[in-house]
């Protein structure tokens, strides 16, 4: 329960008890998700882009050395992030598929009532819709999705990669850190709600 502040409001100058005034912190963001969901587009875009500049520029499996550590290399990913399952066989992209567009309808769904004032979890949760966006866009359209980035360390390899993993990589991260935020019981409430 909150405590109750008495307020003059400026325009009757009537004391106003804080009882009556919403919680922001609890109000769902609603129409105010727009800027998130702008954010995910933005990723989808830049996403697209960047691989369909990789594809016009590199050739397949070809590095292409930036530094030390780091090359552009085209690669054609038939399995999830970082390479996972790409030699099952072909099922794996109607699989991958469908997981991604039911977690990209949750996720709009989750940053529609996310509580107004949960900045980073809605940036999290925007930068993994996006991520997830863009690559089911490949799957869709291509069979496979592009990766380009190849980081490693002497002669070990991490997978090649795209920004669209990035963006998921990043946004699960800032889920973890928004899980040691301290939460509300208003903010739960509407959470469950």
């Amino acid at each position: 329960m909150r405590p109750c502040v008495v307020a003059v409001s400026t325009i009757s100058k009537v004391p106003v008890s804080s009882a009556a005034l919403p919680n922001t912190a609890s109000i769902s963001n609603g129409l105010r998700a727009w800027p998130w969901y702008v954010l995910a587009i933005a990723v989808i875009g830049l996403d697209q882009y960047t691989k369909a500049l990789a594809t016009a520029t590199l050739h397949y499996g070809q590095p292409l050395p930036v530094w030390s550590w780091f090359n552009l290399t085209l690669q054609h990913n038939t399995g999830a992030a970082f390479s996972f399952l790409s030699d099952a066989g072909g099922w794996q992209r109607y699989f991958f598929t469908a997981i991604a567009w039911v977690v990209s309808s949750v996720l709009v769904v989750w940053i529609y009532r996310l509580p107004r004032g949960h900045n980073l979890l809605a940036l999290s949760l925007a930068l993994i819709l996006g991520g997830a966006i863009g690559n089911v866009w490949d799957r869709m359209m291509l069979g496979y999705v592009v990766d380009f980035i190849s980081v490693h360390y002497q002669n070990s390899y991490f997978p090649a990669f795209n920004l669209a993993d990035a963006a998921i990589s990043a946004g699960a991260v800032g889920m973890v850190l928004d899980s040691f935020r301290v939460r509300s019981p208003a903010d739960e409430q509407v959470i469950k709600e």
